[in-house]
C-alpha cells in the first residue's frame, strides 16, 4: 500500500544529514560533555557547534540558548521558573485560549498554587487582539505566553506587537514557538521576546530534545536541580546525538528557510482548491487568507459537514495509509472538542468533523492528488451512511 504522511505539525521525519551527523555521538564521540579530558571535550565541542546552530535559526547568541528534552519542558520551565522566581512581585500570568497544553495545563497547576490566570479569547480565525492583551494587564502581571502559531489551525500571532505591549508595562513575554520555528522567519531581536520555545522534531530532526532561549539579562528559577549542566541552569548529563541532530536541523532549516515555505505553501494551496472543487460542503478554519503570511504555510484544518473526523482518519490510514490528524498530536485520543477550534467559535458538530493536513519538505503533488482522490471516495461514501447529510439546519 502507498504511504502518504500529512501531519508534519505531529512530527517530522529525521533527515538523513541529521542521522548522519548524529551517529559518532553514540559510537565515537560517545565522552560526557562535562568530562574534562579529550572524549568529554569532544562531546562538549558537539554541544558548543549545536548551540551555535540553533542560535543562528533565530538571531540569538549561543549563550542565550539553553538545551531541554522537549518544548514541553521549556514551556514549564518558563511558567513555573518565572512564576516562583516573581512570586513576590505578582501572582498574575496572562496566554490566551488556543495555547497548547503544555502552557494550559501548567497554568492550571500555578492556578492550583495560588496563581491567577487571564485566558485571553481569539477571533474567529484564531488572532489574538492586541487592545485584549493591554487591557488584561494589571500591577500583578509578571508573565504574558502568546504561542507563536497555533498547532491546530496555523494562525500566525502578531507577536511582535503583543511583546511590545508587554514590554511597555515592564511584564515578561514567552513565546511557543515549537510550530513557528523553520517554518517562518523568526528574529528574536526584531520580535523582542524575553523567552521563546523550541523543539528538535518539528524541523526534521530527532525526538526527545528540545530549547528554551532566554535573552540575555533576564533571570528565571532554575527548573532541574543536581549538576552543573547547561549553565548551572538545566541540571542532567545532556543528549549529545540529540542535541548534535538538533543542532543539523536548525542548520539546514536556515539554509532551506525560503524554499521550504514556498514548497509547502504552494502544495497547500494547490492542496486546498483542489479538495474545494472536488467535495462540497467543506470549511476552513483558521486564517482565510492563504497568501498573507498569518497561516503556517503547510497547514490545513477542513471541517466536513455530516461526517466524523474519526472515520475520515480510520478510512485514510487502514484503506489509503495517509496518516492524518484529528488535532494536535498530544490530544488525538481525547473524546472532548478540540479547545480551539470551540475558543474560534467553531461548532461541536463541525469541529468533530474536522481534519488537520500538515505538509512538509518530503510532500508531493502526486501524494496530493491521491489523498484528493480518496478523500472525495471516502466523504462520499461516510455520507451516504449518515442520517443528517444533505439536512438544512443540520446544526
Amino acid at each position: 500500500m502507498r504511504q502518504v504522511y500529512l501531519d508534519y505539525s505531529a512530527t517530522t521525519p529525521v533527515k538523513n544529514e541529521v542521522v548522519e551527523a548524529m551517529l559518532p555521538y553514540f559510537t565515537e564521540v560517545y565522552g560526557n560533555p562535562s568530562s574534562l579530558y579529550t572524549a568529554g571535550l569532544a562531546a562538549g565541542n558537539g554541544l558548543d557547534k549545536a548551540r551555535e546552530q540553533v542560535a543562528t535559526l533565530i538571531n540569538a547568541k549561543p549563550s542565550e540558548i539553553f538545551f531541554t528534552s522537549c518544548g514541553t519542558e521549556a514551556d514549564n520551565w518558563v511558567l513555573e521558573g518565572v512564576a516562583d522566581k516573581l512570586r513576590k512581585k505578582g501572582n498574575h500570568i496572562i496566554t490566551s485560549k488556543i495555547e497548547h497544553h503544555a502552557i494550559l495545563h501548567t497554568c492550571e497547576y500555578l492556578e492550583e498554587h495560588g496563581f491567577e490566570v487571564t485566558y485571553l479569547d481569539v477571533d474567529n480565525e484564531g488572532f489574538v487582539n492586541p487592545a485584549d492583551l493591554e487591557r488584561a494587564i494589571t500591577n500583578k502581571t509578571v508573565l504574558v505566553s502568546i504561542m507563536m502559531v497555533n498547532n491546530e489551525i496555523g494562525t500566525v500571532q502578531p507577536i511582535r506587537e503583543l511583546a511590545q505591549i508587554a514590554s511597555k508595562h515592564g511584564i515578561l513575554f514567552h513565546t511557543d514557538a515549537v510550530q513557528g520555528l523553520g517554518n517562518m522567519p523568526i528574529d528574536v531581536e526584531k520580535l523582542g521576546v524575553d523567552f521563546l520555545s523550541m523543539s528538535g522534531h518539528k524541523i526534521y530532526g530527532p525526538k526527545g530534545v528540545g530549547a528554551l532561549y532566554i535573552r540575555q539579562g533576564r533571570r528565571i528559577n532554575v527548573f532541574m536541580h543536581g549538576g552543573a549542566q547547561e549553565k548551572k541552569h538545566r541540571a542532567g548529563t545532556e543528549n549529545v546525538a540529540g542535541i548534535v541532530g538538533f543542532g543539523k536541523a536548525a542548520e539546514l532549516a536556515a539554509a532551506n528557510l525560503d524554499r521550504h515555505i514556498e514548497h509547502c505553501r504552494e502544495l497547500r494551496n494547490y492542496f486546498w482548491e483542489q479538495l474545494k472543487l472536488n467535495i462540497p460542503d467543506i470549511s476552513l478554519n483558521g486564517p482565510e487568507d492563504l497568501e498573507s503570511g498569518k497561516r503556517h504555510p503547510g497547514n490545513l484544518n477542513v471541517s466536513f459537514d455530516y461526517i466524523e473526523a474519526e472515520s475520515i482518519l480510520l478510512m485514510l490510514d487502514m484503506k489509503y495509509g495517509i496518516s492524518v490528524s484529528t488535532g494536535s498530536a498530544c490530544s488525538s485520543k481525547s473524546l472532548e472538542p478540540s479547545h480551539v477550534l470551540t475558543a474560534a467559535g467553531v461548532s461541536i458538530v463541525k469541529s468533530n468533523g474536522t481534519v488537520r493536513f500538515t505538509v512538509g519538505d518530503f510532500t508531493t503533488k502526486e501524494d496530493i492528488d491521491y489523498v484528493v482522490d480518496a478523500m472525495k471516495t471516502i466523504t462520499s461514501k461516510l455520507r451516504e451512511l449518515s442520517p443528517v447529510a444533505g439536512m438544512k439546519g443540520w446544526e
